[in-house]
């Protein structure tokens, strides 16, 4: 790669879709400039490189500006694909197979666990359907160390949520949807995953600042443990 090349993450500490990003460049070797964004004050930079949603993360590579933490993600696996680890599989069916479960996670996952906790309306009905959702990538593991084999990867990027918020969600709220008796791979995969060296050097230093911001999102939800 060109020596002058330029590599700016626009991001939140803190954002599991900002980690995600962070992660695939360490695991890449890039460097980068890490630009902190302030959500409630939104800088021009970030306006202008993501004009459609205004939202992070954003990768602006050259100042060609690539939005959406997934896409940026295989842009970075392309861009610098005989740098470092690969992200996605090399096998056509595997990377189909990765990017199934990686939307599986934002578009169903996520959103479940949210609703679960933040929402009281269908509460139970919320936690029932996130706990199945969650044993559908307890048995896509399988008897691999991450849903990637040996190494982290696409599928284990996308679910950073998972591996490193979930659990302080459910010491703030007092409920849980992962458990070992429930999960055994999947919370097993959690501890490999916030192990692992790269994923260490970039994880927010504070899970004390974690907590207190999910209990302040509880308080307002009334969501709080009895």
């Amino acid at each position: 790669m060109a020596e002058e090349e330029e590599v700016k993450h626009y991001g939140v500490r803190g954002s599991p879709l900002s980690l995600r990003v962070d992660i695939a460049l360490r695991l890449k070797g890039v460097k980068s400039k890490f630009c902190e964004e302030d959500l409630q004050n939104k800088s021009p930079s970030l306006i202008k490189y993501n004009p459609v949603h205004k939202k992070v993360p954003v990768l602006v590579h050259n100042e060609k500006p690539i939005a959406e933490s997934l896409v940026i993600l295989e842009y970075i696996d392309e861009t610098w694909k005989h740098q470092g680890l690969p992200i996605l599989p090399q096998d056509p069916y595997q990377r189909a197979n990765a990017r199934f479960w990686a939307s599986f996670i934002d578009e169903k996952c996520s959103p479940a666990i949210c609703k679960a906790y933040w929402e009281i309306e269908g509460h139970e009905k919320a936690m029932e359907e996130a706990c199945e959702l969650l044993q559908f990538l307890e048995n896509e593991l399988k008897d691999n160390k991450f849903f990637g084999g040996e190494t982290i990867g696409f599928v284990d990027m996308a679910a950073s949520f998972i591996g490193y918020w979930l659990r302080p969600i459910q010491e703030a709220v007092g409920v849980e949807v992962l458990t070992k008796e429930k999960c055994p791979k999947l919370y097993d995969w959690c501890d490999e995953f916030v192990s692992h060296s790269v994923v260490k050097e970039v994880l927010p230093p504070n899970k004390e600042t974690v907590i207190a911001f999910f209990l302040g999102r509880c308080e307002s939800t009334k969501l709080l443990a009895k």
